[in-house]
C-alpha cells in the first residue's frame, strides 16, 4: 500500500468515526472534563456519562483514552448498565483502532455488539458491526468485512440516523472497491451519495463523489472517472478541506500509471501539485513531486525526473526541520524575557542600595555572557546535529535507492512494491499469458570442452542479448535453467497482443543467433537454438524467503516446454493455443499433430515470419 492509499485509509475511517457522534472530538473538552474526573463528585449514570466523554475525547494520550474506557467498562458491569458497557467497549476499540492494535480492537468492538444486544439498543449494535466491518477491512479480510457490513446496515436501516446509515454504506462500497467488486461498490455509492445529498451533508458527498469517481478509474471510465472527481473537488474547496484533494488527485495518477495511461497520471499528479502548492500544504508538496519524478523516470525524462526528486526532498526536509527550528527559537524567546524580567527587578530596586546595584549589574554581565556562550554553543551543537542527520538521510537513500535497484532486478516492479509494503507477494492468476522456452542445441556436449571463464562467457553473451530483446517489447523475463531462458508476455500487466510481442521476439532472438554464427569474431563458440511458445492460464507468484524469485507455474508452462523440446534448431514452434492468436499476423507452417510426453498429441506450428500487411508497422 502506497502512501496515497493510507491517507486515503485514513480519510475515510477518520470520516466515519466522526459521524458516529453527535459531535467530533475535542482535547479542550476532554482537558476540562478531566478537571471534573480529579473532583471524584459524580456518581452512578453521570459518572459513566463524564467516562465516556473523557474516552471519546482524549485524542493526545490514546493510552489515557483506553484507560478511561476501562474504567468506564468496570462501572457499566458493576451496574449492568449494558448501554454504556456498550459505549465503553466501542470507544475502547476505536483508540486500539488508532494504535494500529486491530486485534485488540476487534475483540472490543464484539464485546460492544454483545453489550448492544442485551441493552436493546439496535443502532449501538449495528454501530458495533460496522466498526468489526471497517477493522477487518484494514487486516484485509474482506471476506467477513462484508458479512459485518451487511448485518450492521440492516440494522442501522431499522433506525433513524441516516447519516450512520449513509457512512456504513460508504466505508462498505469502499471495501468492495478494495476487493475489486466495482458494481457492488458502485450501488452502495449510489445509494450513500443519495442520502447524503438528501441530509444536504457536504463532506458526505464529496468524499462519495471521489470514491465513484476512482472505481470508474478502475473500470477504465476515464470520462466518469474525471467527473466526479472533479465534482468531488468542487464542493472540498467550499469546504476549505485542500489535503484530500491532492490526495485524491495523486491517487488518480497512481492508478492511470498503473494502466500505462501516462498522459492522463502527467495530469492529475500536475495538478495535486498546484493545489498543494497554491495552499501551503507542504507534504502534499513534497509527495507531488515525488509522483511526477517517478513519472518522468517512466517516461524516460531523468532531467525533469531529478529536479522533481530534489523538489520531493527540499520539502520533505523542511517538514521534518520545523519542529527542531521551531526549538531553537523558543529557546532564544525564553533567554530574551528571562533577561527582561532581571532588567525589570534591577530598576525596581534601583532606588535602594547603589552598591547592591552595581554588584547585580555584574552579575547580570557574567550571567549574560556565560548564557550567550550556552546559546552559541547550543546552536553550534543543533547546526552540527542537523548537518549530521542530513548526511545520514543522504546516505540512507541512497542505500535504499540502491536495494530497490537490485529489488527491480529480480522482481517486477508491482511485485516489489507488494512484497516491501506486506513482507510476502499474493500469488495472482493471470487467464492469458504466452510463455516461451529457449534451448541451445548440443550445448551440453560442447561446453565440456569450454574452461569454466569461456562457458560463462558464451551464455553471458547471448543471454545479455535476450534481456535486451525482452525489455524491449515490454516483457516479463521469469528465470534462467543452465542454458534455458524462459520469459513471459502478458504479465505482471494483462495486455491484449502479449503473444503477437512474444513471436516478435522470439524472431528477434533466432536472427540474433544466426547472425551470430555467421561472425565467429563475436565469441568463442556459437550454437543453434529451439524456441517453444505457448499461450494460455498461469499463476504468478515469489518463491522463497530469503533468495526471493519470481515464477509462474501451470500447464500452460509445461506445454512451453514441450513446445521447445519438440521444435528444431533455428525454428520456432508454437502450440494452437498461440497458433489462433497470431495467425493473422505471422506467416506459420503448420507441422501436423505430435505426440507429446503426458500430453498425447498436440498441433503444432514453425513461425516463419511476419505478414507485411500485418504488425510490420510495429516492428
Amino acid at each position: 500500500m502506497s502512501f496515497i492509499r493510507k491517507a486515503y485509509y485514513f480519510l475515510i475511517g477518520f470520516f466515519y468515526f466522526t459521524t458516529l457522534y453527535v459531535s467530533a472530538q475535542d482535547q479542550k473538552l476532554a482537558d476540562s472534563l478531566s478537571i471534573i474526573y480529579q473532583e471524584d463528585k459524580l456518581e452512578g449514570s453521570e459518572k459513566l456519562e463524564l467516562l465516556r466523554n473523557l474516552s471519546f475525547n482524549e485524542v493526545n494520550d490514546l493510552d489515557l483514552s483506553i484507560s478511561y474506557a476501562d474504567e468506564l467498562i468496570s462501572l457499566s458491569s458493576l451496574n449492568n448498565n449494558y448501554l454504556y458497557l456498550h459505549r465503553g467497549y466501542q470507544q475502547k476499540g476505536n483508540s486500539n483502532k488508532l494504535q494500529g492494535n486491530l486485534k485488540m480492537a476487534l475483540d472490543a468492538f464484539f464485546k460492544s455488539g454483545e453489550a448492544a444486544i442485551k441493552a436493546v439498543y439496535i443502532a449501538g449494535e449495528g454501530s458495533a458491526y460496522i466498526s468489526i466491518a471497517v477493522t477487518y477491512s484494514e487486516m484485509e479480510n474482506f471476506k467477513n468485512a462484508e458479512i459485518y457490513f451487511n448485518k450492521g446496515i440492516d440494522l442501522l436501516r431499522k433506525t433513524t440516523d441516516s447519516i450512520a446509515l449513509a457512512s456504513a454504506l460508504l466505508n462498505a462500497g469502499d471495501t468492495y472497491f478494495n476487493n475489486k467488486k466495482y458494481e457492488a461498490a458502485l450501488h452502495n455509492f449510489e445509494e450513500s451519495g443519495l442520502i447524503f445529498r438528501r441530509s444536504n451533508y457536504l463532506i458526505g458527498t464529496a468524499y462519495n463523489k471521489g470514491n465513484v469517481g476512482m472505481v470508474y478509474a478502475e473500470q477504465g471510465k476515464d470520462v466518469l472517472a474525471e467527473k466526479n472527481i472533479n465534482e468531488a473537488i468542487t464542493i472540498l474547496e467550499e469546504l476549505q478541506d485542500y489535503y484530500p484533494i491532492s490526495v485524491y488527485l495523486t491517487y488518480m495518477a497512481d492508478i492511470y500509471l498503473r494502466k500505462n495511461a501516462i498522459n492522463t497520471a502527467f495530469n492529475y499528479a500536475k495538478r495535486s501539485l498546484e493545489l498543494a502548492q497554491k495552499h501551503g500544504l507542504k507534504d502534499q508538496i513534497s509527495e507531488a513531486n515525488l509522483k511526477l519524478s517517478e513519472l518522468y523516470e517512466k517516461a524516460g525524462n531523468p532531467v525533469a525526473s531529478y529536479k522533481h526528486y530534489k523538489d520531493h526532498i527540499a520539502y520533505r526536509d523542511t517538514v521534518v526541520n520545523i519542529k527542531e527550528i521551531q526549538q531553537m527559537a523558543d529557546l532564544r524567546t525564553n533567554y530574551e524575557v528571562s533577561q527582561k524580567q532581571t532588567e525589570v527587578d534591577l530598576l525596581e530596586k534601583e532606588s535602594e542600595i547603589q552598591q547592591l546595584k552595581e554588584k547585580r549589574q555584574k552579575q547580570i554581565i557574567y550571567a549574560t555572557v556565560i548564557v550567550s556562550v550556552l546559546i552559541f554553543l547550543l546552536a553550534l551543537g543543533l547546526y552540527r546535529r542537523n548537518k549530521f542527520i542530513q548526511k545520514t538521510k543522504e546516505i540512507i537513500e541512497e542505500e535504499k535507492n540502491r536495494s530497490d535497484k537490485l529489488l527491480l532486478n529480480i522482481l517486477p516492479e508491482e511485485t516489489a512494491e507488494e512484497l516491501k509494503l506486506n513482507g510476502r507477494v499474493q500469488a495472482k492468476k493471470f487467464n492469458a499469458v504466452t510463455v516461451l522456452f529457449t534451448d541451445f542445441v548440443g550445448f551440453t556436449q560442447y561446453s565440456e570442452n569450454l574452461s569454466p571463464e569461456a562457458l560463462v562467457n558464451t551464455i553471458g553473451f547471448y543471454f545479455s542479448k535476450f534481456d535486451e530483446i525482452t525489455e524491449k517489447y515490454g516483457l516479463e523475463k521469469i528465470k534462467t535453467i543452465g542454458d534455458a531462458y524462459m520469459f513471459a508476455g502478458g504479465l505482471p500487466f494483462p495486455t491484449e497482443d502479449h503473444a503477437s510481442k512474444t513471436v516478435k521476439a522470439a524472431l528477434e532472438i533466432t536472427e540474433f543467433v544466426d547472425s551470430t554464427k555467421k561472425n565467429r569474431k563475436a565469441i568463442e563458440m556459437t550454437f543453434d537454438i529451439r524456441i517453444g511458445i505457448n499461450t494460455g492460464p498461469v499463476v504468478a507468484g515469489v518463491v522463497g524467503t530469503k533468495k526471493f524469485a519470481y515464477d509462474i507455474w501451470g500447464d500452460t508452462v509445461n506445454i512451453a516446454a514441450r513446445m521447445e523440446s519438440n521444435s528444431e534448431a533455428g525454428k520456432i514452434n508454437v502450440s494452437q493455443n498461440t497458433y489462433e492468436l497470431v495467425k493473422n499476423d505471422f506467416d506459420c507452417d503448420y507441422r501436423g499433430e505430435i505426440d507429446v510426453k503426458n500430453k498425447g498429441m498436440m498441433k503444432m506450428y514453425f513461425v516463419k515470419s511476419k505478414k507485411e500487411n500485418g504488425l510490420s508497422e510495429l516492428l
